[in-house]
Order: structure tokens, then C-alpha cells, then sequence
């Protein structure tokens, strides 16, 4: 065994503490939603300013009010964002989430000098369909009175 599987061995850690990893991911992934879906009040003008200055501003405006969308929107990531966090309606969480973000991502961040919002999102939308594939993990209200286990 070379030193690197050695040391990747050595990494594992215990079982007793992967136990927290699922409630850990969850809240950890929610966060960006819960805030950034405050954002989309408290920012709004700032908000609405970088809608306009996107390159597909005339498809965001195709699509409805940009107001609107950008008070839909940040009501979609708080309420949602807060039930994937406690492990509530996590596949039904998951899924609104990713279908209100990839049209944000793709409307905002497919811009110049825009490439590390764009693959943060990317990123984001990973973690939402491991939810929405597996479900909420361990410490979540979808799983109380089940078996702890994925």
C-alpha cells in the first residue's frame, strides 16, 4: 500500500462521526439559500440593477416580471431552504431549489467575469440532486420514527 492510500486510510473517520455528516451537509448547504433568499428582499434594488445589466436581460424579461421573479425567488430559497435544513419535504425542498436556481444561473452568472459565481451554482445544484436522488440522511424530520440510516 502506498503512502497515499495509507494516509487516505488514516483519514477515514469514525463511524460515530459521520453520523452528523448528513445534518452537516444539509444546514451547511441550506445557508446559502436562506441568506441569499433574504438578499433578494433586503437587496432588492441591487438585485434588480444586476438583472439589467445581465447579457440575457430580454429572456428574464420574456419571462415574467423581474421583480416578481426576484421576490418568487427569494421566497422559494427561505421557505425551502429552511426545510432542507431540518430534513422536511427534502426531494420536494431539493428540487424547487434546483428548478428556481438554474434559471438564476443561467440568466446572471453565464456573463463575462462571472466563471466563479457560475461554477459555485454548478456546485450547489450537485449537492441538491444528492438530496433529491438519497434523500435527507440521518437527523432529519422525513426520517423520525425510522431507522437513522440512508
Amino acid at each position: 500500500m502506498n503512502r497515499l492510500t495509507q494516509l487516505n486510510t488514516w483519514l477515514a473517520p469514525a463511524e460515530i462521526r459521520k453520523t452528523w455528516f448528513d445534518p452537516i451537509f444539509r444546514i451547511t448547504t441550506s445557508l446559502i439559500f436562506v441568506i441569499g433568499g433574504f438578499g433578494h428582499f433586503g437587496a432588492h434594488p441591487h438585485m434588480l440593477a444586476r438583472m439589467e445589466d445581465s447579457p440575457w436581460r430580454d429572456a428574464v424579461n420574456m419571462i415574467g416580471d423581474p421583480s416578481l421573479l426576484l421576490w418568487t425567488s427569494g421566497a422559494v430559497f427561505i421557505v425551502f431552504g429552511t426545510a432542507l435544513a431540518f430534513g422536511y419535504l427534502t426531494r420536494i425542498s431539493a428540487l424547487l431549489i434546483l428548478l428556481t436556481l438554474i434559471p438564476i444561473t443561467l440568466a446572471i452568472h453565464i456573463a463575462p467575469g462571472h466563471t466563479g459565481p457560475l461554477f459555485k451554482n454548478i456546485a450547489i445544484m450537485g449537492a441538491l440532486l444528492y438530496f433529491y436522488a438519497n434523500g435527507p440522511g440521518r437527523f432529519a424530520i422525513d426520517r423520525q420514527g425510522k431507522e437513522h440510516s440512508i
